[in-house]
């Protein structure tokens, strides 16, 4: 009878017996762990060791730089540290005859590199984006110069400058006796030849920076503009040219500094002597010079600093705010 009640009626056969309910045992999970010990020291070393050199090589650096530039020092002995105010950089301003001429070469460096490979890198990247045919090739051989140091670069350069067996020389005939033309020796000359060679690796540079703006352009404004009846240069200067406006930013940038830090060619080609002065040349010769003048050395570099923050901050500030908005 009770088998058939129950078979007749399931749901009453699931229903508990009256009385408290049996307790279920809990089953006690232990806390995770997501790192392991020897994780977090690899962590920590693999994140504070970069950090600590950066912190000692850049921030320490820049910050022993900016104390030592009012004082008098000649790197022998912490003793012999002196404190002189602002006579450094009076000194730097009234008295140093290769000063003016390094801001002024510096700012020719700045002009050349906005006017000669700013423009032609563009016109390569714009080129390139038209997806011709071997265009990786292309990029590897114009971007190659970037890639290589700028010591070797000025090695090259001074096999193709040279007055005896030189590329130009030999090519206009100016490598006979008589009729020499020193490219690098010659105070009217050897900036020009400097700035040919920096210019000939900036525009890899350029074109790199401008391929990638344009690839970001969005493909429907060039149809909207193609059906508007423009032709391949009004769609480049009405459309494209404005939408590259942030890679504009950062090429401006990018060749201020680059101008600013101008220092390898021109130190291998002729240590900065006989018209080819640079701030940091400047700085060089007088810290690790024969005079060894650590103070005076680091008061140009303070100049340079404050230079390149004055074009840097506001790149920052326009940065930061653009990525608030959005």
């Amino acid at each position: 009878m009770s088998m058939d009640t129950t078979t007749k009626n399931p749901e009453a056969a699931a229903v508990p017996p009256p009385g408290p309910a049996p307790e279920k045992k809990r089953v006690k999970q232990g806390h995770r762990r997501l790192l392991t010990r020897r994780d977090r020291i690899t962590l920590a070393f693999m994140a504070g060791v970069p950090t600590i050199l950066h912190v000692i090589l850049v921030w320490v650096t820049a910050l022993a730089s900016i104390a030592l530039a009012f004082t008098t020092w000649d790197g022998i002995g912490f003793d012999s540290i002196k404190w002189v105010g602002l006579q450094n950089f009076k000194d730097l301003f009234d008295n140093n005859p290769q000063f003016w001429p390094a801001v002024q070469h510096n700012i020719i460096w700045f002009v050349v590199l906005i006017l000669i490979p700013t423009p032609l890198g563009l016109f390569l990247a714009v080129q390139l984006d038209k997806k011709i045919r071997f265009s990786r090739v292309y990029q590897t051989a114009f971007f190659l110069p970037v890639v290589i140091s700028m010591a070797c670069i000025g090695f090259v350069w001074q096999l193709v400058y040279n007055p005896d067996t030189g590329l130009i020389n030999s090519l206009i005939g100016a490598n006979k006796p008589g009729h020499y033309i020193d490219w690098i020796g010659d105070p009217d000359l050897n900036l020009w030849a400097v700035l040919i060679a920096a210019s000939w690796r900036h525009t890899g540079y350029m074109m790199i920076l401008y391929l990638a703006g344009l690839k970001g352009v969005d493909p429907s404004l060039r149809e909207a503009s193609a059906l508007d009846g423009a032709n391949e240069w009004q769609t480049f200067k009405s459309v494209i040219f404005p939408t590259l406006r942030p890679t504009n930013t950062v090429v401006l940038v990018v060749t201020i500094i680059e101008a600013l830090r101008a220092f390898d060619l021109v130190f291998v080609f002729n240590k900065g002597a006989q018209g080819t002065e640079l701030l940091s040349i400047l700085v060089t010769n007088n810290i690790i010079g024969e005079s060894s003048r650590i103070g005076y050395g680091s008061a140009i570099a303070v100049v340079l600093l404050v230079i390149s923050l004055i074009v840097i901050i506001p790149y920052l500030i326009a940065t930061f705010r653009k990525e608030r908005r959005s």
